[in-house]
């Protein structure tokens, strides 16, 4: 693990700024002021941040660095973070990037950012998200277009982007993000860096209307594989808020046991019926040859998916919208975003019949998963069928039957959302014309410690695409 001194102590992982705080080589004042100036300067040209936090985040270094003398501290002690602005943080805004929240302060902190500041982490900031994380690209009415750091013509991916922009861009090594249909692992493949989706139930999910929803998800987006298993460490449990939390404890040692050699994985491209860039197609089956020279056994599969899948998906979503945030419509809808409005309005049409068949797909997907389980250690696809696309296009662009039958989604992360069991990880694998690529590691069911041990083993074997490669605002 790397100390200070290096030249920009932003560029350690969370783990090496931990332990430089440990060991007086870094003081958390000066790591916190250097996020900070690091969050405005990417505010100012990639507009990543809802809020920025600089007086208590400074007030919570000064803290941090008397503790220090104290006695024991946690693991991320000193660590700035930075918080999707969907998720509350006592004291502050939590708009949804939607003005349909108005000015509300948040009375408590959720159980994930409690747990984060319990490890030590510090706060330095909200990011945006598309309103009330709707999209795959981040843009909302309240806080405009986020854009990503790799190129500012392109979309960060949503709806985690400002968390995305925030981790890639330098300005802090982990942050927060939720994922109902891929908002963790798009903008991680987007932006380069690491997204992880646990299992349901994994990190208590305890910021939405209802504690049963069973599609949605926390997790972090992290430099690194090994930072993404520290904030499992410092989040994971069971929570008599969530009564779908899991009661099996994370083991983090197990999730830093990787190896490649003797692992099986399947491999599909498409999943069975997407279109996919043929230069991402080429760097995934690159990648799963390294694996393969690594040790691992790599298998290319068929699946018998159709569009049906991401359809089902997507009424679900509509739903979701419609039971969760359709009552602001009649208030405010001249200030919502008209996609969104547009989601409301299908969900309402959906039948409740129509809506509890689509278990009956989720039920197919789920013997899949089982039978492919059955021979291999786990599934790889590429997170994303296309680079980062401009962020002057939206959702509708994408979604569509193509002329020779393939579907044109954009993103590959939403059918495993629909079978919320098996944890998923996108890790960066590469650039295509000088865009990231990620690929998605699917894992059995509560397997979350193997996954992140996978992708451990595979980030040692590709790399790490450092923020520092990124094209980022000057400081």
């Amino acid at each position: 693990m790397t100390l200070v001194p290096v030249d920009d102590p932003l560029m350690l992982t969370a783990g090496g700024m931990a332990a430089s705080i440990r060991v007086g080589a870094l003081r958390t004042v000066d790591l916190i002021d250097r996020s900070l100036a690091r969050a405005k300067s990417l505010q100012r040209d990639l507009n990543c941040f809802a809020l920025i936090l600089e007086d208590e985040a400074m007030a919570a270094a000064a803290a941090a660095d008397r503790a220090v003398a104290e006695g024991p501290v946690g693991p991320l002690h000193g660590v700035p973070v930075a918080i999707k602005d969907l998720t509350p943080t006592a004291g502050h805004l939590a708009s949804l990037g939607s003005w349909t929240s108005a000015d509300v302060i948040s009375e408590r902190s959720a159980l994930i950012v409690e747990r984060l500041r319990a490890a030590g982490a510090i706060v330095i900031g909200k990011t945006t998200t598309p309103e009330f994380a709707s999209s795959s690209f981040t843009a909302s009415p309240r806080w405009g277009v986020t854009r990503n750091p790799w190129d500012r013509t392109r979309t960060p991916g949503g709806s985690s982007g400002g968390s995305g922009v925030a981790v890639a861009g330098g300005c802090v090594p982990l942050a927060e993000g939720t994922d109902m249909g891929g908002s963790v692992r798009i903008p991680a493949a987007f932006c380069g860096v690491v997204g992880f989706k646990p299992s349901l139930g994994r990190i208590p999910m305890t910021i939405l209307p209802s504690v049963f929803d069973d599609i949605s998800h926390f997790g972090p987006l992290a430099r690194t594989v090994e930072d993404a298993i520290l904030f499992m460490e410092a989040t994971a449990g069971p929570s008599d808020e969530d009564p779908l939390s899991l009661d099996t404890p994370f083991d983090a040692s197990r999730a830093r046991d990787g190896a490649l050699r003797g692992r099986r994985f399947a491999l599909s491209i498409d999943l069975g019926y997407y279109a996919i860039d043929p230069a991402i197609a080429d760097l995934v089956r690159r990648t799963a040859d390294r694996l393969r020279q690594a040790g691992a056994i790599v298998d290319e599969i068929a699946l018998p998916w159709t569009r049906e899948v991401s359809d089902r998906w997507l009424d679900m979503w509509n739903v979701f919208m419609s039971a969760y945030f359709g009552d602001r419509v009649e208030a405010f809808a001249a200030r919502m975003d008209p996609a969104v409005l547009a989601l409301i309005e299908n969900g309402r049409k959906l039948s409740a019949t129509d809506y509890k068949r689509i278990e009956v797909l989720r039920t197919r997907l789920w013997r899949d998963m089982i039978g492919i389980f059955a021979r291999y250690d786990a599934l790889l696809c590429p997170t994303c069928a296309a680079p980062a696309p401009l962020v002057d296009q939206t959702d509708d662009d994408f979604g569509h039957d193509l002329p020779d039958g393939r579907y044109g989604g954009l993103d590959l992360c939403a059918p495993f959302n629909l079978v919320p069991a098996c944890p998923v990880i996108s890790v960066p694998v590469g650039l295509s014309e000088g865009l990231p690529v990620g690929l998605q590691i699917v894992g059995r069911r509560h397997a979350d410690e193997d996954v992140l041990a996978m992708a451990g083993a595979l980030e040692a074997a590709v790399g790490i695409l450092r923020p520092g490669q990124a094209s980022l605002a000057s400081d």
